[in-house]
């Protein structure tokens, strides 16, 4: 018998909700895809906004086909009748990223008229984890109003900003790092970076 929501008793899987839009930045939700089903706990639900899919090809080397392979379900943006438009369907939380400001707009003014909006003013209105990796600069005082109204909903606006303290070789590392972080705001254990465990040795001023 089924557990309410549809959750077989042997299915202990979190289900996760990952957004991609069309800013730049594309491989960011492509790696977070590759390292969620790497996790055997945690079953990816997958929306790609049409701009999202233009971006994925012109940005990298995935197909759109490859990229919703990596997920366990793939929505329609269009269907605003599919599982993740209602608060009972049941998932830990949900991360867009990329985020382009024209999603972020539709999120801090629940203007839910794509399945993308719709799941995430969803996930903002049952208290679940909402993560946005709005992706744009420089930011006019418009988009830091936006911004601020959707941290005030509950969202955690989280650009991926690169950092350089764990000494970034490759782009990867830059990537990585991102994702990362932001695996540990879901409290999902991960191998990407190491924590940071402070200064090794005092700075001094070269002679």
């Amino acid at each position: 018998m089924s557990r309410p929501g549809g959750i077989a008793p042997a299915d202990r899987r979190m289900r996760l909700l990952v957004g991609i839009s069309g800013s730049t930045g594309s491989i960011y939700g492509i790696r977070l895809l590759q390292v969620l089903g790497r996790i055997p706990s945690v079953e990816t639900h997958l929306i790609i906004s049409l701009p999202a899919k233009r971006t994925i090809v012109e940005e990298t080397e995935f197909s759109v086909q490859e990229v919703e392979r990596l997920a366990a379900r793939v929505y329609d943006n269009r269907d605003i009748g599919a599982a993740p438009a209602s608060g009972s369907f049941r998932t830990a939380g949900m991360v867009i990223m990329p985020c382009s400001i024209r999603t972020a707009s539709a999120l801090a003014t629940c203007t839910g008229d794509t399945l993308l909006c719709r799941a995430g003013d969803v996930t903002l209105k049952e208290g679940r984890p909402l993560i946005v990796g709005v992706r744009e600069a420089p930011l006019h005082a418009g988009h830091l109003r936006l911004l601020t109204a959707l941290a005030e909903s509950g969202a955690v606006v989280f650009p991926p900003v690169p950092a350089f303290y764990h000494r970034p070789q490759t782009l990867d590392d830059i990537v990585n790092h991102t994702v990362g972080r932001v695996l540990d705001r879901l409290n999902i254990q991960h191998d990407l970076a190491p924590e940071w465990g402070g200064t090794q040795a005092p700075w001094s001023r070269p002679s």
